[in-house]
């Protein structure tokens, strides 16, 4: 009887898959340039045949072509080397290399007594592209040594199934907060990419991943909300449920629903795993929200970031795709996006430029 990968040990299958992708991808550069070396022999063979018609049989010039297609064979061998070693460092190092980007906010309505205010956001941990738990047992020390006030996780806990979380409970339920850890689901959370033997199956699964939440202790917000106080003052965290502009994935958010008795919170930080919520809903029709957490781009995995510039194929996808932004049509009051470039890793086990993110806000009244 056969067995399906889904059977195969993990770090087998992840690593297997990865290194099949590695060198697949690693090919493409080298066979660029030989098909413009083949080009240039192509054009090289059309020559010599018209200038034989013409009697002229430029030796220096035929010399030249056959060094360019030869040095393009060089280039693109040498390239594809590159490549491969920077696709297999980037599945065994950088795809653990966790970075703390450190942002200080300044927003106008924030209660004096949350000034100072630390937020940790996660993202996209995707556990089933998880070899072991050292890894996140590190990603977990980092973010308890920020000593947040808050932790938001911003969705996709899993690739297919809620299954891939369990192994990894203990370790989760070590991250701390003073005021709770708050999170939202996001596309993969709902099981749609996988196979079910019913819908009973699939329902199952959901619910297994509720009492999962339940079990950490995070409060999943399924387009609710959670007002947190210190004294007289407060301020609404919101949750939706995944919603994306792009057909493949579900609109489940319901932003009106989630932000009913928040009415009066001078502050309202939104939880939204797709940046294009905000881009087509809530900047342009809910001003009221001060900081939206999205995720979901992982920033492709790759790209580079030198400075104040960065660049990846994402950006091509999405006009948000990872860091912070601002609408430049608020009017009232500023308003926030932050897209995380995530925790984890979906497709390529790994990531070259763009690294794992784990973010700390600090809210300072403006």
């Amino acid at each position: 009887m056969f067995s399906t990968d889904k059977d195969w040990n993990n770090a087998f299958r992840i690593y297997s898959f990865g290194f099949v992708f590695v060198v697949y991808v690693s090919k493409l550069i080298p066979i660029l340039f030989l098909i413009f070396a083949d080009l240039i022999r192509l054009f090289r063979f059309v020559n010599m045949k018209a200038a034989a018609l013409r009697h002229d049989r430029s030796k220096k010039f035929e010399g030249r072509k056959i060094s360019r297609a030869k040095f393009l064979q060089s280039i693109g061998l040498i390239s594809g080397g590159i490549l491969f070693s920077g696709l297999i460092t980037g599945m065994f190092k950088w795809a653990y290399d966790f970075k703390i980007k450190r942002h200080t906010l300044k927003l106008s309505q924030l209660p004096d007594s949350f000034d100072g205010l630390k937020i940790v956001q996660i993202s996209d941990m995707h556990l089933g592209g998880w070899v072991s738990g050292h890894p996140l047992n590190d990603a977990v020390n980092l973010i308890n040594d920020l000593n947040p006030d808050l932790v938001f996780f911003t969705g996709d806990l899993v690739n297919y199934k809620t299954e891939e979380a369990f192994r990894f409970e203990d370790i989760l339920s070590k991250i701390k907060s003073r005021h709770g850890i708050f999170a939202t689901l996001g596309n993969h959370d709902y099981g749609d990419y996988t196979r079910w033997s019913s819908a009973d199956a699939k329902a199952q699964n959901m619910n297994d991943l509720y009492d999962f939440y339940n079990r950490l202790g995070w409060k999943l917000l399924r387009n609710e909300n959670e007002i947190i106080n210190r004294g007289e003052d407060s301020l609404a965290v919101i949750g939706v449920e995944n919603w994306g502009d792009f057909s493949r994935f579900p609109k489940y958010g319901d932003i009106e629903k989630a932000s009913l008795g928040t009415e009066n919170a001078p502050v309202k930080l939104l939880l939204s795993h797709d940046p294009t919520h905000w881009d087509e809903i809530i900047s342009k029709n809910y001003p009221d929200i001060d900081l939206t957490f999205a995720g979901h781009t992982h920033g492709f995995q790759f790209g580079f970031e030198i400075k104040n510039i960065k660049w990846s194929p994402a950006k091509y996808v999405y006009k948000h795709w990872a860091g912070l932004y601002e609408n430049p049509s608020a009017l009232e009051k500023p308003q926030f996006l932050y897209v995380n470039r995530g925790l984890g890793n979906i497709g390529y086990p790994g990531r070259i430029g763009i690294l794992p993110e784990i973010t700390l806000f600090e809210l300072k009244v403006a």
